[in-house]
């Protein structure tokens, strides 16, 4: 820390400031990290995604931007779909598993 004062003292700050809060940073970021992971998924894009653009004057271009926009929203909806349903089975999937040790576990138990 100190040569990085001694160097150039914007780095200096830097790390004093990494020293002082970089853990109370991270761990609140940890806490609001799925807050922003459900707010992407359950669409944070406000409006969807053509919500921020104004209309350029050419009809075409306009015409053809809203049905690409349109087109990417039903891909991303599709994917939140599949990735829905990709959870839904690793769950099933670790289920499974743990009632399998469980079995293996009283199995070994009786008859130990």
């Amino acid at each position: 820390m100190v040569l990085g004062f001694v160097l150039f003292w914007p780095i200096g700050l830097a790390v004093l400031a990494y020293m002082l809060w970089g853990d109370r940073m991270r761990s609140k970021w940890n806490t609001l990290k799925p807050q922003f992971e459900q707010a992407a998924r359950q669409g944070g894009f406000q409006g969807g995604f053509s919500g921020g653009f104004s209309r350029t004057g050419n009809t075409a271009f306009d015409e053809y931007r809203e049905a690409e926009f349109k087109r990417l929203e039903e891909e991303r909806a599709a994917l939140d779909r599949m990735r829905d349903e990709f959870d839904e089975f690793l769950r099933n999937l670790r289920r499974a598993k743990d009632q399998e040790e469980f079995d293996r576990f009283k199995s070994t138990r009786h008859t130990g």
